[in-house]
């Protein structure tokens, strides 16, 4: 299926995990595709094996540089239909020991990085009438034990693209998230490590296993695709139930 033929994505946080399974899913139904990171590409790029990717080394966190991987972007493909604003990064712990850098770096990354790219490509998205999907997380929508950075940010990304979504209707521009549970990338890879944990997490999870980062990417596809052309302000659980749940424990 060519969804998305010809249409042009960009993609941050395009390195590795839901980022580069999100590429991927889009190169593989026809798009020309721009992949974001501070890290190495090379590898996702290759995996695509198509001339139509663009490669753009960039911080979402700094306003110039997400201005110019939307510049770069719409220069090499003469537009743009599609932003994911995927990139992010972790840190919790005790509330009483978060350090000032952990707190602004996630804040800056998770939730101004959505902002920053979000306000550079408008224009460009309503000449396309274009859309805008989020990552989020179920931790944006209910609080985490020793997760307050990542769970503040995530929450303003969902209330965020609410409020995007009712600025942007009428311009053509629809824009919702995702919101996936435990998902197998690097920013998790101690959790996998732990066999523990991980059986505490799918205790946890009505259909008793993590994601896979191409099941979130398959969602990310569909609220970019016109099979969701009425869908606007909607924040996707992609968490195998988890967000069903009032908390209570198995009986």
């Amino acid at each position: 299926m060519q969804r998305f033929k010809d249409k042009v994505v960009l993609v941050t946080g395009a390195a590795s995990g839901i980022g580069a399974a999100t590429a991927k899913r889009f190169a593989s139904e026809g798009a020309k595709v721009a992949l974001v990171d501070v890290s190495d590409l090379s590898a996702t790029a290759s995996s695509i094996g198509q001339d139509a990717v663009l490669t753009i080394t960039a911080d979402v966190s700094d306003r110039s540089q997400v201005d110019r991987m939307v510049e770069e972007t719409v220069a090499r493909f003469r537009g743009l239909d599609v932003l994911v604003n995927n990139a992010g990064v972790y840190s919790g712990g005790d509330p009483a020991k978060i350090s000032d850098d952990d707190w602004h770096k996630v804040i800056a990354t998770d939730l101004d990085g959505v902002f920053f790219g979000c306000r550079a490509a408008i224009p460009h998205l309503e000449k396309t009438k274009g859309c805008i999907v989020n990552t989020a997380s179920v931790s944006g929508t209910g609080g985490d034990w020793n997760t307050l950075p990542y769970n503040a940010a995530k929450g303003g990304v969902v209330n965020f693209t609410r409020s995007l979504a009712m600025d942007l209707g009428k311009r053509g521009i629809r824009v919702n998230s995702v919101c996936p549970s435990l998902t197998r990338t690097p920013m998790t890879e101690e959790t996998f490590k732990d066999p523990e944990a991980l059986e505490e997490f799918n205790a946890r999870i009505p259909l008793g296993r993590p994601c896979e980062p191409e099941e979130v990417a398959a969602v990310i596809a569909f609220l970019a695709s016109e099979d969701a052309s009425f869908m606007t302000g909607a924040n996707i659980p992609v968490d195998g139930g988890v967000s069903a749940s009032n908390g209570q424990p198995p009986q």
